[in-house]
């Protein structure tokens, strides 16, 4: 699970969103003694991710909302099925409730989609990783979703690993210039991953004995040639305008990782709601 101290500051931007000085409706209609029950419950089918972080919502708002958790991240849920029930102050269960569906749909929803596409190529020694195209400050959150989606993250951020990517190529002149560049400025425990869009840059880079070579929005033909080519001597990552349609015929080339932006920028919410019952 993420670190606490992470993920509090996340709830804690998000309600101060929501609840910019008082909740105008809950606090002139609501009794501050009132308690009230509700439950988390299932309106379509898919993975729960993010049940902790729901609760932690509650928890920051007040310790003494008691939140029981029926189904864990990971776990496959059927439309109708109760999720967790939440029970105490009516007045913050209502002022926590959106922020706590807001981020179990979310990362629900981004848990769901990676799982399909990991199922879509179980078959194939391949692995389904994400990248850096998240929602802003939601990011260690929605890496952690595609984990319990069956996963894999790739870098974090921009400090933890290189990426020489096609703009820092422009702008040195060449793959040699950059990687040779880098290689003098770095330790010795860091990778280095290098963006190539067609054949002649993959011998290029092969040349430089980089760790990770990026095939850039190359065709299947052109992946099969480059696993070839490459001989088990890099780590090879395919990414770029791949899909539920293409991915298994990607997979079908022999690279060793496929990287989709989708997973975290083009999933579908979980359909999850809160009913006081």
């Amino acid at each position: 699970m993420v670190n606490n101290l992470i993920i509090d500051n996340i709830i804690k931007s998000a309600l101060i969103e929501d609840i910019n000085y008082i909740d105008i409706t809950t606090d002139n209609l609501i009794e501050d003694n009132h308690i009230s029950k509700g439950k988390f419950l299932a309106k379509e089918d898919g993975i729960i991710c993010g049940i902790e972080v729901a609760k932690r919502v509650f928890f920051i708002l007040d310790e003494k909302i008691k939140f029981h958790v029926l189904r864990n991240d990971g776990e496959f849920v059927k439309k109708g099925d109760i999720i967790a029930t939440v029970e105490g102050s009516t007045k913050n269960i209502l002022k926590g409730e959106r922020v706590s569906l807001n981020i179990i749909q979310r990362l629900s929803g981004i848990a769901t989609k990676t799982n399909k596409i990991v199922n879509l190529v179980k078959g194939y020694n391949v692995k389904i990783v994400d990248t850096r195209k998240t929602t802003p400050n939601m990011r260690v959150l929605e890496k952690y979703a595609v984990k319990i989606g069956g996963g894999y993250n790739h870098r974090y951020n921009l400090s933890e690993s290189i990426m020489i990517k096609d703009n820092h190529i422009k702008a040195l002149g060449s793959i040699r210039e950059a990687v040779n560049k880098i290689k003098y400025k770095i330790g010795h425990t860091v990778k280095i991953e290098v963006e190539v869009k067609n054949l002649d840059e993959l011998k290029e880079a092969l040349d430089l004995n980089v760790d990770i070579i990026l095939l850039d929005n190359m065709s299947i033909d052109e992946m099969k040639k480059a696993v070839k080519i490459n001989n088990n001597k890099s780590i090879l990552e395919a990414s770029g305008n791949i899909n539920e349609e293409n991915i298994v015929d990607v997979a079908k080339t022999g690279v060793d990782i496929i990287s989709m932006g989708a997973l975290t920028h083009s999933f579908k919410s979980l359909d999850i709601s809160m009913k006081i019952i």
